[in-house]
């Protein structure tokens, strides 16, 4: 793949598309890095994440938060359920669903993806200053936010 110090054509090195689609690559890559030696990916990541941010939660409301496909979703809940990362447990209110919960060894698999996700942070991020790696984050939040379904 072409990056922007590329021999392409200036209109093409200019165009915030071509530019965003090149750093996720990037991005991605320092990420499945820093996940390799875990067993874990973003997916797993994510549901942790949320579990732990917001506590238990059925999968169709992770899948809302997380933005995974439901398909997805529920191969990701597998393999976290296979490694004892979470626990399924049939909703008081409504036996047809299950609500997810982080397990102890979740939490610590999660303290761990979050030293190495930091890393793959600062590998991406180790031209910026800090006030510049906040200055990306709020406009890059602020174009999803334009796009919110």
């Amino acid at each position: 793949m072409e990056y922007a110090h590329d021999d392409a054509p200036g209109r093409l090195r200019a165009l915030p598309t071509r530019l965003v689609n090149q750093v996720a690559v990037i991005a991605n890559r320092a990420t499945e890095r820093a996940l390799d030696s875990t067993g874990s990916r973003r997916y797993h990541y994510s549901l942790l994440v949320t579990l732990s941010d917001f506590g238990p939660a059925s999968q169709a409301d992770l899948g809302r938060r997380t933005r995974i496909d439901r398909s997805d979703i529920v191969a990701a809940l597998n393999d976290l359920a296979e490694r004892s990362f979470i626990e399924r447990s049939p909703d008081p209110g409504d036996r047809r669903r299950n609500i997810v919960t982080i397990t102890e060894a979740g939490t610590r698999h999660l303290a761990d993806l979050d030293v190495r996700i930091a890393g793959a942070q600062d590998e991406l991020l180790a031209d910026l200053s800090s006030a510049d790696r906040g200055e990306l984050v709020r406009l890059l939040t602020r174009i999803l936010r334009a796009h919110a379904d």
